[in-house]
């Protein structure tokens, strides 16, 4: 088949389309013909090696966490759906890739919502998990007041939407230009950087009672003065957040938390609602994967950057 990889790392220009054996699904797995898969900044920091001591690869490696297509093997085990089946989910972590390719494994997932899509439904389920994880860290329920800071990239905007439809308020640090764009999605908008603890004070009073950082861009020491504690902050971007005494949630390697893969079930009720949507920044081919990793390094991306096989 043919699938994106990368034999060394370094910059976007190392990314490659190659033909590659065709995976199968072990018991529990099933493996879809995909149709769309999403790029992720994880994606973007194993590629250049920022992990290459804490998570090696074995290279070459095939990028990619979530996918979106056609059921066409299942494993041993797998009862809940069959052949034909159009489905939305997430690899095996522990393979940290894999999704950016013609077919992929799934180890979780569910059905894809006829609201979604194929695009939308392909780069959506990584950060569904990424923000279920984060928001149950945080507690976050019916009542809480939330700031997200980075609130316009992919976790942001998917965290928003998690958090206001479990009754969540939510405040989203977005540039001005993204302030309309939080605001549909259900947050509160407000600009990053110097002053936010005046700009959050005079949205929320009584102030906030949890932070989830998705930008990392050493606003820690800010966000954590926000709220009580360290303990209330989480980070999914800040490499240094343990300094700081704030916690950062990841998905695989040494030290990573439990994942949550039943949000991408409840994130395909809400989108059937009307609830839950999936904004997407750019769509590109296999062949313009280094454009997609760029853009995703720019951190310009107003939500998911989504590769087509």
């Amino acid at each position: 088949m043919r699938a994106l990889q990368f034999s060394k790392y370094g910059p976007a220009s190392v990314l490659e389309v190659a033909e590659v054996p065709e995976p199968h699904p072990g018991p529990g797995q099933i493996r879809v013909a995909v149709r769309a898969s999403g790029v992720n900044p994880a994606d973007t920091y194993f590629r250049a090696g920022r992990f290459r001591d804490w998570i090696p690869l074995r290279l070459p490696h095939v990028p990619g966490v979530d996918a979106a297509g056609v059921v066409d093997e299942i494993g041993d085990g797998v009862t809940t759906v069959q052949a034909g089946d159009e489905v939305f989910g997430i690899i095996d972590f522990a393979q940290n890739g894999g999704a950016n390719a013609e077919y992929a494994v799934l180890a979780a997932w569910a059905p894809k919502p006829a609201a979604l899509t194929w695009e939308q439904a392909g780069g959506a389920a990584g950060n569904i998990e990424t923000a279920t994880r984060v928001l149950d860290l945080l507690a976050v329920k019916d009542g809480t007041s939330l700031l997200i800071e980075g609130a316009a990239g992919g976790v942001g905007t998917t965290a928003i939407q998690l958090a206001v439809a479990r009754g969540a308020t939510v405040i989203g640090t977005a540039s001005a230009r993204n302030h309309e764009f939080v605001a549909s999605l259900g947050g509160v908008p407000t600009t990053y950087g110097p002053g936010l603890a005046d700009r959050v004070d005079t949205l929320v009073p009584s102030g906030v009672d949890v932070v989830l950082d998705c930008a990392g861009s050493g606003s820690l020491p800010d966000l954590v003065g926000l709220v009580a504690g360290p303990d209330r902050v989480v980070s999914i971007a800040d490499i240094n957040a343990a300094a700081y005494g704030v916690h950062l949630s990841r998905g695989s390697g040494p030290g990573a938390d439990s994942p949550a893969p039943e949000g991408i079930a409840v994130a395909g009720e809400l989108a059937e609602q009307g609830r839950f949507t999936v904004p997407i920044a750019a769509v590109f081919a296999l062949e313009e994967a280094a454009a997609a990793h760029e853009l995703s390094e720019s951190r310009h991306a107003r939500g998911k950057i989504v590769l087509k096989p």
